[in-house]
């Protein structure tokens, strides 16, 4: 590995680690659905180009920080029911590629196969 590299390595490697623990504050079910995708999309995107990269890191570090928040909240208002995610805007949805949208059609119809555990709730909490 050469040594312009090592950071990114280094950076990629924390980010990973990071949402993996993150994913403890989750209800089981979710937990496994989540680090299973953040293994498959690591996975996939270990060798893109660099704005790739630097693209997909983004993305990781804002899903990374919003759960990280709404972990926290949930722990300090103890009488809710955790509530975990965040509306995607038109706008965002009109940035994803074709795949990117079988990607998240997949996502969803797992997270909302019958006989889970946890219910997705109304995200009007998280709309801007």
């Amino acid at each position: 590995m050469s040594a312009p590299l090592a950071p990114q390595v280094s950076r990629v490697r924390a980010l990973y680690r990071r949402l993996l623990l993150l994913h403890r504050a989750l209800p089981p079910e979710l937990k496994a659905l989540g680090d299973e995708y953040v293994k498959e999309e690591f996975r996939r995107h270990r060798s893109v180009g660099p704005a790739d990269a630097q693209r997909f890191l983004r993305e990781w570090e804002i899903y990374a920080d919003m759960l990280w928040q709404q972990a926290t909240r949930d722990r300090r208002n103890s009488r809710r029911r955790p509530c975990f995610g965040a509306h995607l805007s038109e706008e965002k949805l009109n940035d994803f590629r074709n795949e990117q949208i079988g990607q998240l059609k997949e996502l969803m119809q797992e997270a909302t196969k019958p006989n889970k555990q946890f219910n997705i709730s109304d995200d009007s909490e998280y709309k801007n």
